[in-house]
């Protein structure tokens, strides 16, 4: 091997040793021990996916006590605010449905329900369900939420059947 040759050879492995010992050095900065004590505050706040929301919103459409099933339950679902609902379920045409809507949480999310009487409204996340009917057609039903500024939480939806 030439001299050059060894002289690349040496400089790629210091080079790689000091990649290696960089990214796995222990050592805590100046900077960092100071910091190290005191949490650093997260980008999206703890109340964002706390289950007792979830459990609230479950209640308040009444999916807590049905599970995944139930002799009228088209579909439904729980979702982080921050996520939104974005669901298209099949009606069945002629059929008249009930869609109900919940945020727990704090701030205030976008609903809109595109259906037979298209929807578009804000919803406070206070738990309380908003409810709408409508009937099946051979467009598909669409309900989309997302956050408004600030807005943390859970959502959630319920489609069902309504019994004639």
């Amino acid at each position: 091997m030439s001299t050059p040759q060894r002289y690349a050879w040496a400089l790629c492995a210091t080079l790689a040793l000091a990649l290696v010992s960089g990214c796995s050095s222990d050592s805590d900065g100046p900077d960092e021990s100071a910091e190290k004590g005191s949490p650093k505050p997260t980008r999206t706040a703890p109340v964002q996916d706390d289950p007792k929301l979830g459990q609230r919103v479950k209640e308040a459409l009444g999916t807590d006590e049905l599970g995944d099933s139930g002799p009228l339950l088209v579909e439904s679902g729980l979702e982080r605010v921050s996520d939104g609902v974005h669901t298209r379920p099949k009606l069945s045409p002629g059929r008249s449905y009930q869609v109900a809507v919940a945020c727990a949480g704090k701030g205030k999310i976008s609903l809109s329900i595109r259906a037979e009487k298209p929807t578009r409204e804000t919803v406070d996340c206070d738990g309380v369900p908003v409810m709408q009917r409508t009937v099946g057609s051979r467009s598909n039903l669409e309900i989309d939420t997302s956050g408004l500024s600030g807005a943390t939480g859970m959502v959630g939806w319920r489609v069902s059947r309504v019994e004639k």
